[in-house]
């Protein structure tokens, strides 16, 4: 198996807050890291291990935080931002966003970030467009009942760029993460998520990037081309309770909608030539693409897909085969970049020595 692109992991919920403590060694230790890494294999090289779920996970573990709680990906995202700081220009590596209301401000930061460092406009315009295009991906084409709260947009002058984003989903206590890499990406909303692990898959979730979904998403192409037919076919939902509750539509009648109303017209008006323009036209949200959907459906008898992308329920692979046979040559990868970065850090021996046994303990007990 090639080393993973990009990725979705699934973890338990927490509410806890990381001590200061610990979040200060976590700074210093990942900033050893970062460092190593942009030094033997360049800044771009920093961005494909970030978006790879497996080096982050075991990241994320050697910087001292629980495998399996959803804090690790905010908390391990904070402290390489806080590691980064004022030496973002040298190190040619640069992150917006973040946690909660920071992550809204993702596109501000990015566009901030572009002036400090002379980055041309359109590349910084396109950065931006790509911070929100990923979010709605994960949160309009794949509705799997996770909200995404924390969103890190990495990139650098290169043109390189990387997401990591978290969603949450309350009822089960659980955190998503999805993993975002620029590798030659034909189609953004077409399955862009090529290795997943998690805790538990889904019995059904509605998933638009599917290849399996592409005969229902030409329907959608083809419907909002015709307004008179598409709003007859959404005021008809009205009468079928069952698909009433699949499209969970309020009980409203649709004319008293205007939410989903104005996201309609607003498609019709520019008539998107693409399905990525479908889901960046303003207003446009998951409900919107729900009832598109389900009304391509109707029409064309074209079902999305239903099944959870997840893919791997664990981060190397099981020694017996389950999930899937153990991916060596990641497994050893991982190993070597962390143990090098170590050894040729400013460390002192005794906590170097305290921190590869740490390592060596951490990939043993996952062997």
């Amino acid at each position: 198996m090639p080393l993973i692109q990009r990725g979705i992991a699934t973890f338990t919920l927490d509410y806890g807050r990381c001590p200061p403590w610990l979040f200060e060694r976590m700074v210093k230790l990942s900033r050893i890291i970062i460092f190593s890494i942009i030094e033997f294999f360049g800044p771009e090289e920093f961005l494909k291990r970030l978006s790879d779920p497996v080096w982050f996970q075991a990241l994320g573990s050697l910087l001292a935080f629980d495998w399996n709680a959803s804090g690790l990906t905010t908390t391990t995202m904070g402290a390489i931002k806080e590691a980064l700081r004022g030496l973002e220009y040298d190190l040619g590596v640069f992150i917006a966003g973040g946690k909660g209301k920071t992550s809204r401000k993702t596109p501000e930061q990015i566009l901030f970030w572009a002036e400090k460092i002379n980055l041309d406009y359109k590349q910084a315009e396109k950065y931006s467009y790509l911070s929100r295009l990923t979010a709605k991906v994960d949160s309009a084409l794949i509705q799997d009942g996770f909200q995404i709260y924390h969103h890190n947009f990495i990139f650098t002058k290169s043109g390189s760029w990387a997401v990591i984003q978290q969603g949450m989903n309350i009822h089960l206590q659980k955190a998503r993460r999805y993993h975002w890499y620029c590798q030659k990406v034909k189609d953004l909303t077409i399955e862009p998520h090529n290795a997943i692990h998690s805790e538990i898959t889904l019995p059904k979730v509605f998933n638009l990037t599917s290849k399996k979904s592409l005969a229902n998403r030409e329907g959608i192409m083809k419907i909002i081309k015709h307004k008179k037919d598409l709003f007859y076919e959404i005021r008809r939902l009205e009468t079928n309770s069952h698909q009433l509750t699949i499209l969970n539509l309020s009980n409203n009648n649709f004319p008293y909608n205007p939410k989903l109303k104005e996201a309609l017209e607003n498609i019709i008006k520019n008539q998107p030539n693409s399905f990525e323009k479908i889901l960046m036209t303003e207003k446009v949200g998951p409900k919107t693409i729900r009832a598109l959907s389900l009304v391509s459906e109707l029409i064309f008898g074209a079902q999305p897909s239903y099944e959870d992308p997840i893919r791997y329920t664990y981060a190397f692979g099981g020694k017996d085969g389950v999930p899937y046979p153990v991916d060596r040559k990641t497994y050893d990868l991982t190993i070597q970049i962390i143990e090098k970065a170590i050894k040729k850090s400013s460390l002192g021996y005794y906590e170097k020595e305290k921190i590869l046994r740490k390592n060596e303990k951490l990939f043993n007990q996952l062997k």
